[in-house]
């Protein structure tokens, strides 16, 4: 009936009304029946969302992707594609006694391609492609994640046959919410309860199946999975997925510039050197970054310096109109002149900018070139190389204008840190030592000794260099940026 849902309103309304004037109270009927109304209908939109794909998405073949168009990761593609082979060819498999893969697990920092090499899975083994979030799956109604989990492996099952293929593939973002460690969520049971269906699922995919299922889930924190996912049999291949070394840096920047027009001097290899630290979607960033700004210009192509502008708009944020007053911009000059003077002292050629222009929540920063083949391992002399540079702004600061200021405090806690790693270390005249039994008066003492000593080192190279000091921050202050070239050409003419 068209009007149905108004008229069993208006007949319920009529009852209480009436109720109401015969004396009886109704609150307790009104309480009830709000209660049943909502739950219905949210319980009734998640099943609606669950059976309509809102949530769960199957992604058409022309959106996938392929590992041509995935830069760098050449341990992770090879790896992932000795495992899906054995899904391509689970014909010769099932003769030589093969069980399926059931799952992949990609681990890795975010933004290092775990979506796309997914992605490219589905394309490289023409399997339907289906796609959820973890967090997708966890609502305060016990059941529902249970549910969705039974829909979303059904779902993959139904688009195979609808395709008329014979492998799905089930991607799960974000697992570590579905798959947490049970027993840590004591206040109710929905999230062990989604995960038990899961671990079914999982188990119930067999040889005799007509539609072969695979699932690939995607984790930055695989610590938190609970060993019941992780033993053999369900996620069979663990794929790290880290972030990208020079190498491969510099092949991930080739993809994302393809097709965008490069003025002869951009080198895509000094790019790469520069952008240590940064993920694959940091490097289609700054590529996006550096179109967006010569566009910004008018320019037809996109020139090296775009690219260099582009760097610190990702690692800090869009550039600040504040300007500061001139006193602290001379403050601000002195400071970064010494990160600058002193950094190009212990490790020369690494200085790649200096500016004071305000970026994000910095009112200056020194951005350095990192070594990728000296990451893995610090020694004592790295350590304390770093701990030159750290303390430099300060005493910068302190042997000019008299006195430090508060733009230090993060210096000081990244020194700190690294102290703290030094003497954890053993590289500390306590030696080898345990932190649970040692006293918290000596580990502070060796901390303060080490950061001491480091400190008058670098006053003592400062006051050496004082002149070139004020002379670096003068002309920072009038220019407000500095490439590493530039400084090092004022450098060897003082």
């Amino acid at each position: 009936m068209k009007y149905q849902k108004e008229l069993v309103f208006g007949l319920v309304s009529g009852v209480l009304v009436f109720a109401m004037l015969i004396g009886i109270n109704v609150m307790p009927f009104v309480l009830f029946l709000a209660l049943v109304y909502f739950a219905s209908n949210y319980l009734g939109v998640s099943n609606q969302r669950g059976k309509t794909g809102t949530l769960i998405t199957a992604v058409r073949k022309e959106q996938l992707a392929s590992f041509d168009d995935i830069g760098g990761q050449t341990v992770a593609k090879q790896e992932l594609l000795e495992a899906l082979d054995f899904v391509n060819q689970h014909r010769e498999a099932k003769r030589l006694g093969i069980r399926p893969l059931k799952g992949i697990l990609l681990s890795g920092p975010p933004g290092t391609g775990k979506t796309l090499l997914a992605k490219a899975a589905a394309a490289y083994t023409d399997s339907v492609f289906v796609s959820a979030g973890g967090s997708e799956f966890v609502e305060m109604y016990a059941g529902v994640g249970a549910q969705r989990v039974r829909q979303l492996f059904e779902q993959a099952r139904s688009a195979a046959r609808k395709q008329k293929k014979s492998k799905a593939i089930i991607f799960i973002d974000e697992i570590d919410v579905l798959g947490g460690q049970r027993g840590k969520h004591s206040s109710h049971l929905e999230y062990d309860q989604t995960l038990n269906q899961l671990l079914v699922e999982m188990d119930g995919i067999s040889n005799s199946e007509d539609i072969q299922v695979l699932v690939i889930g995607a984790t930055n924190r695989p610590d938190l999975l609970d060993g019941a996912l992780l033993r053999p049999g369900r996620f069979d291949r663990l794929v790290k997925v880290d972030l990208p070394e020079k190498e491969a840096r510099l092949q991930i920047l080739q993809v994302h510039t393809r097709n965008k027009p490069l003025a002869s001097d951009v080198d895509l290899a000094q790019l790469a050197q520069e952008t240590y630290g940064f993920s694959g979607a940091h490097l289609e960033s700054l590529a996006n970054e550096a179109a967006i700004l010569a566009l910004r210009e008018g320019a037809a192509l996109i020139e090296q310096r775009h690219f260099l502008q582009s760097i610190d708009k990702v690692m800090l944020g869009e550039q600040q109109e504040r300007r500061p007053p001139l006193e602290e911009q001379q403050r601000i000059s002195l400071h970064e002149a010494g990160h600058a003077l002193v950094a190009e002292h212990v490790r020369p050629g690494s200085v790649a900018t200096v500016t004071i222009l305000s970026r994000g929540e910095t009112l200056g920063y020194v951005r350095q070139t990192v070594d990728d083949a000296a990451v893995y391992l610090q020694t004592e002399e790295q350590i304390r190389q770093q701990l030159w540079v750290l303390l430099a702004g300060a005493i910068a600061e302190e042997l000019t204008l008299g006195c430090r200021s508060t733009g230090a405090r993060g210096d000081f806690q990244q020194a700190i840190e690294l102290a703290r790693r030094y003497v954890l270390a053993g590289m500390s005249p306590l030696g080898i030592v345990d932190e649970s039994v040692l006293g918290k008066g000596e580990f502070h003492c060796a901390q303060q000794e080490l950061l001491r000593e480091v400190e008058q080192a670098v006053r003592a190279y400062l006051r050496e260099h004082l002149a070139t000091l004020k002379c670096v921050a003068m002309r920072l202050q009038q220019e407000e940026r500095l490439t590493g070239e530039r400084l090092r050409e004022m450098l060897t003419t003082e």
